[in-house]
């Protein structure tokens, strides 16, 4: 049977349908593991099957041994620190590993695999603490935690997701019991880039929903600020044809169809607008290039095999280097970078919606003095901001060496990932106020209509958030902003509102 495909924009279905090929035909396994148990009977030495690890690679280990070999990988290696990785990354990071297994090149024990395969269908996800790992020999100790169960060792979260449990006591609840491990099983566990790799994939899913929703935000603040469309003509971006600026240009178009507010104002003598309305298919275009060059790499990886040594079919074990963690890094940091930009430009337009351009009263609300507006909502987004320019420093700029320099150069993508995430969820947070502001903005703008894609947005979000006459408790509607964004409910909307956006 041919191992499924993973692919970046369908992954969760896609994994279903592989972790169900493999429960149901797992013979890639069984063959790779043939050739290990060959090599054990052959007398040579094979690194981590019947050798140390790292710089112990030159330790050769007796047969009775090999199993305690295994153990002690697990156990060693489980010394992570930190806030434990959320549920959905650590299930994402066994399935990734499931799937990575089944391919066919690792060479683990058909007992141990199946107790995998039972590990992810019970949902028994181990608590696997998010700092620890270089990015070179692969997650080791991320992966370590994470694998902690099969021995009976280490936690997992509860039933409710809030808390953790020892790994043994939720195994007696489920009938499970743990393993012996058995040659290569440990090193094939620990090894391989499956921490880089699901947060990666996790956050760079949500980041191309936030492409979309960036350009709906754009659109709205534009017909808030009666900006120019002008900006947006296809022939100006047909000289300059980058592709995701191309792509930005096309939404805005769409997104401004029919709007009654660009009519209102077509013949105001207005000359240019600011950057951060003129040039958002320039800015937001970078972006989506640049995420099309992550996508490239992270399904590459998604599809490879990180372990090592690598078995092959011909009965060749290689000792080689597909654990490092370089390509994943690079591309982690750079996908920071691209997210951090969405937000800078969009705090820079939240910031002209509060200055009471062209009727706008400013702060957004009629009775300033007594009451501040939306002044503090832009407060927050700034200081957001502030702090991806910190995050987005590459990590994989650094290098340390382990091992007793056998580990001489290392990639520090684990840094990559997690930074990511934390500027995953700020950007969310910074176009969370530039919704809610541009929204308010475009009360002011009634009765006069926006574009068809605009008016779906904002009918949306009123549906959820009223307008504000005065101050009140702007986090709660922060939230509801974040969560819209977060669910991918508002480019949904917009999608069936507008047939020819992307």
């Amino acid at each position: 049977m041919a191992a499924t495909r993973l692919h970046l924009r369908n992954l969760y279905a896609d994994l279903d349908t592989s972790m169900a090929a493999l429960n149901a035909d797992h013979s890639r396994v069984s063959d790779s593991r043939k050739v290990v148990e060959q090599a054990l009977t052959s007398g040579k030495a094979h690194y981590g099957i019947n050798t140390g690890f790292g710089i112990l690679a030159n330790k050769r280990i007796s047969t009775p041994e090999l199993s305690k070999l295994q153990r002690n990988i697990l156990l060693s290696h489980a010394c992570g620190v930190g806030d434990p990785v959320p549920h959905k990354i650590s299930k994402l990071m066994l399935q990734l590993k499931i799937h990575s297994l089944g391919l066919g090149f690792s060479g683990i024990s058909n007992q141990t695999f199946a107790q995998l395969r039972a590990y992810n269908s019970a949902d028994l996800i181990a608590r696997i603490p998010s700092q620890g790992s270089v990015g070179a020999s692969g997650d080791l100790a991320p992966l370590a935690h994470m694998c902690l169960p099969l021995i009976g060792c280490g936690e997992v979260w509860n039933q409710k997701q809030d808390g953790f449990l020892p790994a043994a006591e939720r195994m007696d609840e489920l009938g499970l019991t743990a393993v012996e491990l058995s040659a290569k099983d440990g090193l094939a566990l620990i090894n391989g880039t499956q921490l880089m790799l699901a947060y990666g994939s996790y956050c760079v899913e949500r980041a191309l929903k936030l492409c979309k929703a960036a350009d709906i935000l754009a659109s709205m603040s534009l017909e808030a600020l009666q900006g120019s469309a002008a900006p947006y003509d296809a022939r100006v971006h047909a000289v300059r044809p980058h592709k995701g600026q191309i792509q930005v240009a096309a939404n805005v178009r769409a997104l401004l169809k029919d709007s009654e507010i660009m009519d209102s104002h077509r013949n105001c003598g207005k000359v240019q607008d600011p950057y951060s309305l003129r040039c958002v298919p320039q800015v937001h275009g970078a972006s989506r290039d640049a995420f099309d060059a992550i996508v490239n790499t992270l399904e590459v990886e998604l599809n490879s095999v990180t372990d090592n040594p690598l078995v092959f079919p011909d009965g060749d074990i290689i000792s080689g280097g597909n654990f490092h963690g370089q390509p994943l890094a690079l591309s982690l940091d750079y996908a920071a970078i691209a997210l951090a930009e969405l937000a800078s430009i969009s705090e820079r337009r939240c910031y002209l919606l509060l200055e009471g351009h062209d009727g706008l009263p400013t702060l957004l609300m009629s009775d300033t003095g007594v009451n501040s507006g939306f002044m503090i909502p832009q407060y927050t987004a700034a200081a957001l901001v502030s702090e991806n320019k910190i995050l987005c420093h590459p990590a994989s700029v650094d290098s340390i060496p382990t091992s007793l320099g056998q580990e001489d150069h290392v990639s520090m993508g684990s840094i990559s990932a997690l930074k990511l995430l934390s500027v995953l969820k700020n950007v969310e947070r910074v176009l969370a106020v530039e919704l809610l502001c541009a929204a308010q903005a475009l009360d002011f703008r009634r009765p006069i209509k926006p574009g068809k894609g605009v008016d779906a947005a904002y009918r949306f979000l009123r549906e959820r958030i009223n307008h504000a006459e005065e101050d009140y408790e702007v986090r709660n509607d922060l939230d509801i902003c974040a969560e819209i964004l977060r669910s991918g409910e508002l480019v949904s909307v917009v999608e069936q509102a507008i047939t020819d956006f992307s």
